[in-house]
Formats: structure tokens, C-alpha cells, sequence
């Protein structure tokens, strides 16, 4: 939670001020037991219905002055939970944005998901309620039981054998709770994971007829997380009947002693009915508090897991030259690089020595798993490579700042993301003040154009989440279309055409090849005909270079080069 304090800064006042008017309403609620008394012993007692009238008005004014104080502290209260939680959200999302690939890996897109939502709106309700509650409940109890022994000093036993049973119940149903509400974002974490996942792969699972099955799956997490917060909630909810017949001990045996002491003269019957009240006051009170460390401990088991996010350091170091880009192609070059993801056991690929010129083309080939998408990520800085070097412009790239290396940089990923809002706000995704003139000529290179013109309202057409209202070949198209926006100097395509037919695949390339100022492309492909034109191929299997040289040249010496034509062309390359 300490890391967390921080996001109070400019909430100061509202700190100070909400607790600071909950006093005062606690204050004035302590003064009307105290008005009641007087209205017993003085006003019924005597007949004296002005002094009752009197003391009535007193009594709402009492009420009016606590209303607006405990109106004032909500407000207080609520805004500085408010801004505090919407601090932390923006702080938990800037620094996943600064987490490397490995660290998001480890961390899990359903963990990351849970803390920017339930355990941020926990830790939200926890502040409220602690600004609010803390410094009253307390003051109440304490307060209840000094004007009770004021009234009668043989009261002490009573309250103080209540309060002292109250609060035992209320420790140990803490200390068993928990832990377990641990557990509970714990569980939740796998029920949003299983959740994310249903959705997203929703259409496989139809098309497998596994729906059952995901069904089981997702009742069996959802069944665990309702099992842990069934035991929890019981444990919590054996608090309001014990507390409630303590108190209601407490009472009887206070009903008890003053009964005794109205009849031998040492109490009045309005000294009673204000210690009654008091007692009360302590029930209503001592609940609140139960419940607010209830709310606190879920609260602060939310801040421990939001404070582990935010203490996690990226395992990349950004580094410091921030070179400008002034437009044209950059050369790339491979130094016996390697990459090991964390916790992979052994390298994803490794020996990769390549030099590519400014302006040229490399493709990149090899079978399923055999590292092709490892090679291209240490390009952008993805993920470092653990032996080796990755230079850019003869410059290591971990020597630049983000921001000037990925500014030269346009990556098409394997899976096509595109973003709720129009086609015009996806493209320049790419360019954030691309004109019109240059997303329809991207749109042309991409050989998107034509669909999107067929489109209601062309660049205006909006967007599905996901991009769902397009084909998968669209989106591959419109994906390239806000890479090719940017006019980068190095252009990744990571088996970015693969819904691509080959007539466009091909009309695609010869666009980029004629680009202006073309850009250094590595075309990462499972098809021999995408990437045959390049002045370099090189070839992978199992995270080994096997081949490194251009199309007829490795048809003369590569294997499994000759081995992938063949099985796409046929024939015998030999």
C-alpha cells in the first residue's frame, strides 16, 4: 500500500475533510441521547410541554447540522477515492506500457485485466470507506461509553465487557477472512482468464463442437471461485448475529441494573433510556467497523496485488541516443544473435548473422516453431537478444530511446489487430495526422482501396471491435495499410499475407518494392513464393540458421529450403 500512497497528492484536503466532518456528525449524534434525558427527566416528568417542544427543536437541529456534515464528508470522501483510484489506473497502465514483452508474458493478460478493473474498483470502495468510517466508528464507541459512564460509573463494567467481546469477535473473524479474500482475486484471475479465452477462440470451439467441454471447464473455475467466496462470505456473515445478540445481552443486562437503579433512586428513567441509546449507538457503530475491515482487508489485499505490478521493472533498459529520422530506408544488421524467452530452457534461435542494406528485402522462412517471429522481434526491441548484437543504422538498438527506434519501425504482426472507430482512425494508427491523400495512397499500396471505397461512407466506415465486420483478408490489408502510412524505414510483415491469394500477395510487394525511398522489408512467410524475390532468404529450422543466401542459391545447397518449394511447387529441385 506504501507504494500506492504517492496518488493521494492533491487530494490532501479531501483527506482531512472528509474524516474531519465525520467527526462532527459523530458528535452531534452523541449529543442526542443526552437531549432525550432531559426530555424524560425534565419535560415529561414536570408536564412541561414547551421545555419538550424546545428540546424536539434541538433535536432537528441537531439532525439538520449532522446531515450536511455527513453530506460534506461523503462528498470529500468520494472525490478523493475517486481521483485516487483514477491516478492509480493511469499509473498501472502507463507502466504495463513500459514492461517488456517477458514481463506481460509472465504476467498474464487475464492478471493485468483484473487489476486495472476489480481490484482498482476494490481498492476504490476500501478509500471511501475508510476516509469515512476509520476515525467515526471508533470516536462512536469511544465516545458512547465515556457519556454512558458520565451518566452512571457502574455502567463501566457493562460496556466495557460488550466492547471488549465485540471487538474479540470481530478479530478473530478477521484473521480467518483474510487470507481467504486473497484467494478470491486469486480465483478470479482464472475465471477472467477462462473467460477471455472462450471468447476469443469462441468460433474454434463451435467448429470443434467443444462447447460442452468449455462449458465444464468454465463451471469448474467458476465453481472454485464461488466456493472460496461462499466459505469466506459465511465466515463474514457470522458476524452481524453474534455482534447483534452481545449487544443484545449487553442491553438486557443494562435494562436489568437500571431497572434496579430507577426503583432505588440511583437513576432516572431518562439516565436509562440514555444508556440504552448509547449502547446502541455502540451496536450500529462496531458493525460499521466490522464491516469497513471487512472492506479494508480486501481493499488492502487489492492494493498488494495492484503495488506488485507497479514494482515490477522492465528486464529492458531503454537506452539514450534518440537520433532523429529524417525519412529513407535504414540498414539492419544481425551479430550471432540469440534470443531465450524467460523461463524457456533453451534458446528460441541463435547463430543469427545477417546484414541487410538500406532499401533491401529479406525473407525470412522455416517451418511451425522453428523461430521466425523470434528473429524479427529483436528488431523493434520486443525482447532483447540474449547473446549477440541487433545494430540499426550501425547503432545497437538497445542504445536507443523507444521512441527513436520504433519511430523508424512499422510491424504488421501474425494476428491482424484492428480498433473500434473508422477505417480513417485505424489507419492512422500508423500516422496520427495523415491526410486523406495518404491513407488512400497506403490503401492503394496495400491493395485495400477497392473494398474500402465499396464500403457506406469509405474512410468513415466504422470499425467493429476486433475488426470483426471484415474478412480476414481485409484485415491483413488494412493492418499493412497503417504500417505503409507511416512510410518507416524498416517494414516487418510477419506472415502478415497469409489470407492473402497469391495474385495480391504479389501485386503487394512489387507496391513496396516501388515505394519511395522503399524500405528495408523482412517478410516473414511459410511460402516460398512471398519471399523468393528477396535479395536475402534466410532459413530456419529448430532456431538454426540452415540457409542464408538468395532464392537460386539456396535451391542449389539448402534442404529444407528444396524442401519447402517442393512441397508448395512440386517437383524435384535436385
Amino acid at each position: 500500500m506504501k507504494t500506492l500512497l504517492k496518488y493521494f497528492e492533491g487530494y490532501k484536503k479531501e483527506c482531512i475533510l472528509g474524516p474531519l466532518f465525520k467527526l462532527l456528525e459523530a458528535s452531534f449524534e452523541l449529543m442526542v441521547p443526552l437531549v432525550v434525558k432531559r426530555i424524560i427527566d425534565v419535560g415529561i416528568a414536570n408536564g412541561d410541554k414547551d421545555y419538550i417542544l424546545k428540546m424536539v427543536l434541538v433535536m432537528i437541529a441537531l439532525a439538520v447540522v449532522g446531515l450536511t456534515c455527513s453530506l460534506t464528508a461523503q462528498y470529500f470522501s468520494a472525490k478523493a477515492a475517486v481521483g485516487f483510484s483514477a491516478k492509480v489506473k493511469k499509473a498501472v497502465f502507463s507502466h504495463i506500457q513500459t514492461l517488456s514483452y517477458t514481463e506481460i508474458d509472465t504476467l498474464g493478460t487475464s492478471t493485468l485485466v483484473t487489476r486495472l478493473t476489480s481490484d482498482i474498483n476494490t481498492l476504490q470502495g476500501g478509500v471511501n470507506m475508510f476516509l469515512r468510517l476509520l476515525l467515526r466508528s471508533p470516536f462512536v464507541v469511544a465516545g458512547a461509553v465515556i457519556m454512558a459512564i458520565s451518566i452512571d460509573s457502574k455502567a463501566t463494567v457493562t460496556f466495557g465487557v460488550t466492547v471488549l467481546l465485540l471487538s474479540l469477535v470481530v478479530y478473530v473473524i478477521m484473521r480467518l477472512t483474510i487470507p481467504m479474500y486473497k484467494k478470491v482475486q486469486g480465483s478470479l484471475d482464472q475465471v477472467t482468464s477462462k473467460t477471455r479465452s472462450a471468447l476469443t477462440g469462441v468460433r474454434v470451439t463451435r467448429a470443434f463442437g467443444l462447447e460442452e467441454m468449455e462449458q465444464k471447464e468454465f463451471g469448474e473455475a467458476n465453481a472454485a471461485l464461488l466456493a472460496i467466496q461462499v466459505l469466506s462470505g459465511k465466515i463474514s456473515a457470522l458476524l452481524n448475529p453474534i455482534t447483534f445478540a452481545l449487544i443484545n445481552l449487553g442491553l438486557i443486562w443494562l435494562l436489568w441494573e437500571g431497572a434496579v437503579a430507577v426503583n432505588t433512586g440511583r437513576l432516572t428513567q431518562g439516565a436509562v433510556v440514555a444508556l440504552v441509546n448509547y449502547m446502541s449507538q455502540i451496536l450500529v457503530e462496531l458493525i460499521k467497523l466490522a464491516n469497513l475491515i471487512v472492506q479494508i482487508t480486501r481493499a488492502l489485499a487489492s492494493a498488494g496485488r495492484i503495488s506488485s505490478v507497479l514494482e515490477i521493472t522492465s528486464s529492458m533498459q531503454e537506452g539514450t541516443q534518440n537520433r532523429e529520422w529524417n525519412g529513407g530506408a535504414a540498414a539492419v544488421a544481425f551479430e550471432n544473435a540469440a534470443l531465450r524467452y524467460a523461463n524457456g530452457g533453451e534458446n528460441a534461435v541463435e547463430g543469427i548473422t545477417l546484414k541487410a542494406e538500406a532499401g533491401s528485402t529479406i525473407g525470412i522462412i522455416g517451418g511451425t516453431g522453428s523461430g521466425k517471429t523470434s528473429v524479427i522481434q529483436m528488431i523493434p526491441r520486443f525482447y532483447d537478444a540474449t547473446q549477440g548484437n541487433v545494430l540499426v543504422d550501425g547503432l545497437n538498438v538497445r542504445e536507443y530511446t523507444y521512441a527513436s527506434l520504433r519511430e523508424r519501425i512499422a510491424v504488421v504482426p501474425q494476428k491482424s489487430v484492428l480498433f473500434s472507430g473508422t477505417i480513417r482512425d485505424n489507419i492512422r494508427w500508423g500516422k496520427a495526422d495523415a491526410t486523406d491523400e495518404e491513407i488512400m495512397a497506403a490503401l492503394q499500396m496495400a491493395q485495400a482501396k477497392d473494398f474500402v471505397m465499396e464500403k457506406e461512407g469509405g474512410l468513415d466506415y466504422k470499425v467493429a471491435q476486433g475488426g470483426k465486420n471484415f474478412s480476414g483478408g481485409q484485415r491483413q490489408r488494412l493492418a499493412i495499410a497503417r504500417a505503409l502510412v507511416k512510410k518507416p524505414a524498416i517494414l516487418i510483415l510477419d506472415d502478415s499475407t497469409s489470407a492473402l491469394d497469391y495474385a495480391t500477395d504479389a501485386a503487394l510487394r512489387k507496391a513496396i518494392r516501388e515505394m519511395q525511398d522503399s524500405p528495408t522489408t523482412f517478410i516473414v512467410s511459410q511460402r516460398t513464393a512471398s519471399i523468393m524475390h528477396a535479395d536475402q532468404i534466410l532459413v530456419l529450422d529448430a532456431g538454426e540458421v540452415v540457409g542464408l543466401g538468395d532464392h537460386e542459391s539456396l535451391m542449389k545447397d539448402c534442404e529444407v529450403y528444396q524442401e519447402i518449394y517442393n512441397s508448395q511447387f512440386g517437383g524435384d529441385a535436385k
